[in-house]
């Protein structure tokens, strides 16, 4: 993107994190999950079981948009409740078929993590991580 006096920082760093997003929702295409949906799956996974609030404060995300992302989780069979009756916070954990998602997803993703490196450099991702850092 080339610099000009009307150029907005802001649409042009969403633009380079949306294509992101893109080329890793492609990528995992094959799983018919997103990369936000891989995402959860892997730290839901890391976790073992937990409760919204659990999880929502693990990944850094704000519960309830956790919980609109879990929803269609939920209703696919990817992740179950697990809470005892009558507890207000879920408790939720893998499904088999979650386990099995996230395990076809894994080598695809990290293809999609190789070929990321591959393109800007290991040292243009660690410029780009201390510059995310700093906002």
């Amino acid at each position: 993107m080339k610099h000009n006096k009307g150029t907005c920082y802001c649409i042009g760093i969403r633009r380079a994190a949306n294509a992101v997003t893109s080329f890793y929702d492609r990528a995992l295409e094959p799983t018919g999950i997103t990369v936000n949906q891989f995402s959860l799956l892997m730290n839901l996974s890391r976790l073992g079981s937990g409760s919204i609030s659990e999880l929502a404060a693990y990944v850094g995300l704000e519960r309830t948009t956790l919980t609109r992302t879990l929803k269609p989780l939920t209703e696919r069979g990817f992740i179950k409740d697990v809470s005892e009756k009558g507890r207000r916070d879920k408790k939720l954990q893998l499904t088999s078929l979650g386990k099995e998602t996230l395990n076809k997803g894994i080598p695809l993703w990290e293809s999609a993590q190789s070929e990321i490196e591959a393109r800007l450099g290991k040292e243009n991702l660690r410029w780009l991580f201390e510059i995310s850092e700093k906002l």
